[in-house]
């Protein structure tokens, strides 16, 4: 469910995951591969400051190369670049896009390896500009320190699509220890960090004091989170550890059964997943365990880190599995028809962008909302959709061949529809191009006439479309006097005849029932435009918001939805008459969802505190109070203003 409270700012809406981004890099073809990296860095907590050495062996993809490009954090100087005779480099420095040219004085021969070393230095206190906009994954404070790799705090070269080798040696002062992947080693002038399969290796943190190790289950998690959220540190524990035995069953085994959880910092990523390390947020840590993001970052551990996308156009196979991951562990946890409301939600977010497919989802920020609207919650949507084709034994016989064919290496579209091909004994190319390499989703409607026959009734009719190119099996359910009966229509092209005969007489036919099509409705197009709206008051844009919200009320003039959230941006406005107006229809409209009810009444319950009508606000915290509603904490609130008045913030 949404929160009924949108109430943020800029600053808060960079600490979520789907924070705004900017400096997408478009994806070309690779023109090295990068083999391994030694880095030796030191970090001084004190003056906040990472220097380091990096040696880089590469081998051109390209014949008769001379130059190649790497991406290193703006707030980092480089000192020099060598080749491997010691001879210094000729570098160019591109900000905007923070990358590294070096120029060779011969040309490179494909095929044959290379070597660089990178000199370079730099203050990383957490205030720079970060390579994603808006959230920082590199900060050394006096007391921690985390460097994440999508800090590009080392050289980088095919970001999360090229895999390589790492010995990483990190040098701290006393009383520090240093967390990072791959296994730790004695090293000469500091701790050594050796991988031992190629992957995304260099995220790193520095901690003090002693790990809360937490045993449950099989699994041992250690636990570095500061001593203001150690309470929530059991709980996390055990909770890591069902999760990880549960996608045990679902992926096959690990690359690392036990894990270690370090807490980041404000400003971070609510969670990040390193090969054996999840990074988490004092937001991502939060009060109690937020079984939504383990259950995605988790994933992570065997979709990101042990197989990763061919290039940044398959990355939906990575945060559309980590999304429905989040489905998945829900529906363990409460059931089947616990996917109902998910699933809805689900779909709802991946129609927010449809301006281009997910194939050619490098044109979008990293990290940005519509990049995960379109990786993550569309991708999931393509993994619901054929789970409910191929059937659950074939899905997750799919996911784990997936697994054994592509540990620690890169994995295509292709890759993985031919794996889900062989999975389910049918051929699915039809159904990868619908919903990956176009856009749109279909919009059906169904006419049909019922016949008596000699053994019972007969229904037939018509279901039309405006996808030419759509070809998908479609759910029916025919209510009848007796048991429902459900039958698969192949919905071929814009308009499609079915037959069906039932024993009992028809009473209504209603098409994808169960909702496992990603399709719109009306009800679909309300939800999507106050999705959208939603998004914009996240960053502020109040205008665009209002924008969004009339488009649903255009469709839906009932949407309490909709209204409520009319008036909640009048409301951050200071448009106080226009406000109370929307939070009105809210309450005279189709009641969905319930909690507009009581959000509604205390929100206009401050209103008439502002304006100095006390009487008046009092009675709309009762109303409150009265519908016993307590989303989001809607009691506690009603009842506080009621006993006390509500005060704005004073504001320029």
């Amino acid at each position: 469910m949404k929160s009924p409270a949108l109430i943020v700012n800029k600053m808060a809406a960079t600490l979520v995951v789907l924070a705004a981004a900017a400096s997408a890099q478009p994806d070309r073809r690779a023109t090295i591969d990068v083999d391994s990296y030694k880095i030796q860095a030191t970090l001084d907590p004190a003056q906040q400051t990472v220097s380091a050495k990096a040696l880089v062996t590469f081998t051109p993809l390209d014949d008769r190369m001379s130059t190649v490009t790497f991406e290193l954090n703006n707030a980092l100087n480089l000192n020099g670049v060598t080749d491997g005779t010691g001879q210094t480099l000729q570098t160019t420095r591109g900000n905007q896009d923070f990358s590294v040219r070096v120029n060779f004085p011969q040309p490179l021969a494909k095929g044959t390896p290379a070597t660089l070393t990178f000199d370079y230095s730099g203050r990383l206190g957490g205030t720079e500009e970060s390579p994603v906009y808006g959230i920082n994954f590199a900060a050394i404070k006096a007391d921690h320190a985390y460097l994440m790799y999508p800090a590009r705090w080392f050289p980088v070269s095919g970001y999360t699509t090229d895999r390589y080798q790492m010995e990483l040696t990190v040098s701290a002062p006393a009383g520090f220890k240093v967390i990072s992947s791959g296994l730790e080693l004695p090293g000469q002038g500091g701790t050594l960090f050796r991988s031992t399969q190629p992957g995304f290796y260099g995220s790193l943190a520095l901690v003090k004091g002693t790990a809360k190790r937490i045993s449950a289950e099989g699994v041992m998690t250690e636990i570095w989170f500061e001593a203001d959220r150690q309470g929530v540190a059991q709980a996390i524990g055990e909770e890591t550890a069902k999760q990880m035995n549960f996608f045990t069953g679902i992926y096959g085994v690990p690359p690392q059964k036990n894990l270690t959880l370090v807490e980041s910092g404000e400003g971070a990523p609510n969670g990040y997943s390193a090969p054996g390390i999840l990074f988490l947020s004092p937001a991502g840590i939060g009060k109690q365990p937020s079984q939504r993001l383990l259950s995605n970052q988790i994933t992570r551990q065997w979709f990101g880190n042990l197989i990763s996308p061919v290039n940044r156009n398959h990355i939906w196979i990575v945060n559309g599995m980590a999304r429905y991951a989040e489905i998945m562990y829900q529906e363990h946890l409460n059931g089947p028809s616990a996917l109902e409301s998910e699933i809805h939600d689900l779909y709802v977010d991946a129609l927010t962008v449809t301006d281009a497919p997910v194939r050619q989802a490098a044109r979008y920020d990293d990290y940005s909302p519509e990049f995960f609207a379109v990786t993550g919650s569309k991708g999931a949507a393509t993994y619901n959709m054929l789970r409910w084709i191929i059937g659950d034994p074939a899905f997750q016989k799919t996911l784990k061949s997936v697994m054994d064919q592509y540990t620690n290496k890169p994995i295509s579209t292709d890759d993985f529809r031919k794996v889900a091909e062989a999975a389910g004994g049918q051929n699915l190319q039809g159904f990868f191009i619908q919903w990956l390499e176009s856009t749109g989703a279909p919009e059906f409607k169904m006419d049909y006439t019922i016949y008596r026959t000699q053994k019972g009734f007969r229904v037939m009719g018509k279901i039309t479309q405006d996808l030419d190119t759509f070809r998908m099996p479609v759910e029916l359910r025919i209510e009848t006097e007796g048991n429902p009966e459900d039958k698969r229509v192949d919905v071929v092209g814009p308009t499609t005849d079915f037959s069906v005969d039932t024993f009992g007489k028809p009473r209504k036919v209603t098409i994808d029932p169960n909702g496992r099509m990603l399709r719109l409705s009306p009800a679909m197009r309300v939800a999507v435009a106050i999705r959208r709206g939603e998004q914009f008051v996240e960053i502020s844009e109040y205008n665009e918001a209002l924008r969004e919200y009339q488009k649903a009320l255009e469709v839906m003039r009932t949407s309490s939805l909709a209204h409520y959230r009319v008036g909640e941006v009048f409301f951050l406005q200071g448009n106080y008459q226009s406000a109370v107006n929307e939070f009105r229809e809210a309450l005279n409209g189709d009641n969905e969802p319930k909690w507009t009810e009581v959000w509604s009444h205390i929100n206009m319950g401050k209103i008439f505190d502002v304006t100095q009508q006390r009487e008046r606000a009092v009675n709309e915290y009762t109303l409150a109070i009265r519908t016993k509603d307590n989303t989001q904490g809607a009691q506690e609130e009603a009842a506080k203003y009621r006993q006390t008045p509500y005060q704005r913030k004073d504001t320029n």
